[in-house]
């Protein structure tokens, strides 16, 4: 999927919401407790509840790769869902995945052409060689984490260099000159809104994937207001807002109703 399909879907739904799924069996409702494949039918539900709203579906690796290899298989049977159902939707890889040589591309196979995803998001840490395999695939995208919602980035992230520049900032100058508004997109927090406009300039083409927006106490309005572009530019995403917003047998419902909630902020800026 390239920028002007995934353009294309966001001006259909007018929405740019990405529900993430990181669907943590601890947290089900009971419902759920005794059934085969609990992760599999939590998802199916959240998403038949949401997908009128959604651009986007963003599983969380952690929390399937925890579950072992049933775990695993449910995140593919989760993907192949998705696929025979909403051929439309944008699927993103939570992966946070960071190597070089045959094992990266080893990673881009996995995700790319074994599991189907459309993106994942990836540490540039390593560099270069760490992402360029990634950028091989057409229609495929490299997911970049540039500066993170957690607290902690400071560490790193918002450090400055030599130069006076913030880390963040070298790291999206670099990445841009590897891939182009088709192929890289970079993960900018929510919890930060003053920072999008400041990084727009840097990329005034690229999508953002932004998390942060619900349980973190980020804004809609705000990433909005200083991170839209020509083409939207921004995939919003709300994991336990939405997926946990009721642990009961209507969770599926609530779910459906938080992310109309968020689809109808985003609907006056598309």
């Amino acid at each position: 999927m390239n920028s002007d399909e995934l353009y294309r879907q966001i001006k259909k739904k007018r929405s740019f919401l990405c529900v993430g799924l990181d669907s943590d069996p601890a947290l089900f409702p009971q419902l759920l407790k005794n059934v085969q494949y609990p992760i599999f039918e939590f998802n199916k539900a959240i998403i038949a509840a949401t997908a009128k709203y959604a651009i986007a579906y963003k599983p969380n690796l952690a929390f399937y790769e925890a579950e072992g290899n049933e775990g695993l298989h449910q995140l593919e049977m989760t993907v192949e869902f998705l696929r025979k159902n909403y051929p439309e939707i944008f699927i993103i890889a939570d992966a946070k995945r960071s190597d070089i040589g045959n094992t990266a591309q080893r990673y881009a196979r996995a995700f790319f052409e074994k599991m189907n995803f459309d993106a994942v998001t990836l540490a540039p840490y390593m560099g270069y060689d760490s992402v360029k395999p990634f950028l091989e695939y057409k229609d495929k995208w490299a997911v970049i984490l540039a500066l993170t919602s957690n607290k902690s980035a400071v560490d790193f992230e918002l450090a400055n260099m030599e130069n006076g520049e913030p880390l963040y900032k070298r790291v999206i100058e670099e990445a841009m000159k590897w891939g182009n508004a088709d192929n890289v997109m970079f993960v900018v927090g929510a919890t930060r809104p003053e920072k999008l406009a400041e990084i727009r300039q840097y990329c005034p083409d690229n999508f953002f994937l932004v998390p942060g927006v619900g349980a973190q106490g980020g804004s809609v309005d705000e990433v909005a207001k200083y991170g839209l572009n020509r083409k939207c530019g921004l995939i919003v995403n709300s994991s336990r807002g939405i997926i946990f917003a009721d642990n009961s047998e209507r969770y599926a419902v609530k779910a459906g109703e938080k992310a109309a909630e968020l689809a109808s902020q985003m609907a006056k800026y598309i």
